[in-house]
This record gives C-alpha cells, structure tokens and sequence, in this order.
C-alpha cells in the first residue's frame, strides 16, 4: 500500500468543499457584510458633508468681491460655481477648508482686500484647472 498523494489531495478538497457547501451562507457572510442601518448612515452624512462644502464654495465665490475679482480676471464666475460641483469630495473638502479659512480671516482682518482677491482668484483657478484636466 503506496501513499498517493493525487488521491490525498482530491478527497482533501472534497472535504473542503463539502464543509463550504454544508455551512450556511448567512453564517459565512455575517462578519463580512455591513449592517445596511450603518451603511445609509454612512452614506447619508457624506452627503450632508458634500453639501455643506458645495454650499461653503459658492457662497465664497458669490460674494460681490469675489464676484468683482472673477469679472476683472476675465473669468466666468457662473462656469467657476457649475465646476465646483463636479469636484470629487476630496477636492472639495480641501477648496471649502480654504474658502472658509479666508472668510475667517477676512472677517477678523487678518486679510486685505487685496489678500481676499488673490484667494478668491487662485480657487476660481484651481477649480477649471481640475476640471479641465479631467
């Protein structure tokens, strides 16, 4: 009698397969799936986020000064504010940080006109570049 390890190796798999089938599926997939409760959860405070942030951006860029900063830089401020909402999140998340920075120190006078005006126009501008180059 010769160990033959082809055989060995067959009924193995067999075993294994048998026990697979055996089991069931909801034993199998209960640590691996996400509880849909926590999922729509999840889903619906990113939404509120990305809302939130589209708000903060187009409520940054529709100011009279950055309205009058867009306009003498020749740029379209209703094609800046339909750009924005075609950032990803993560784009838009960093571009409402930034805006919200700048009305802060805007606000307590940490920034000049001037300053305001260079912010506004480097995020009008970084807004067509991202989406230009997608």
């Amino acid at each position: 009698m010769s160990f033959d390890l082809r055989q060995s190796s067959r009924g193995l798999i067999a075993c294994v397969l048998a026990a697979l089938f055996a089991l069931p599926a909801s034993l199998l997939a209960d640590s691996h799936v996400v509880n849909p409760a926590e999922l729509q959860d999840q889903m619906v405070a990113a939404s509120q986020v990305r809302q939130h942030n589209l708000e903060t951006v187009k409520q940054f860029l529709s100011t009279p000064t950055a309205e009058k900063a867009m306009r003498s830089a020749h740029i379209d401020s209703r094609q800046v504010r339909t750009a924005v909402s075609t950032l990803n999140d993560q784009e838009l998340t960093q571009i409402a940080a930034r805006a919200g920075k700048a009305q802060v120190d805007f606000a307590a006078g940490s920034l000049s006109d001037r300053d305001l005006i260079l912010i506004i126009l480097a995020i009008a501008a970084l807004v067509l570049i991202i989406v230009a180059v997608r």
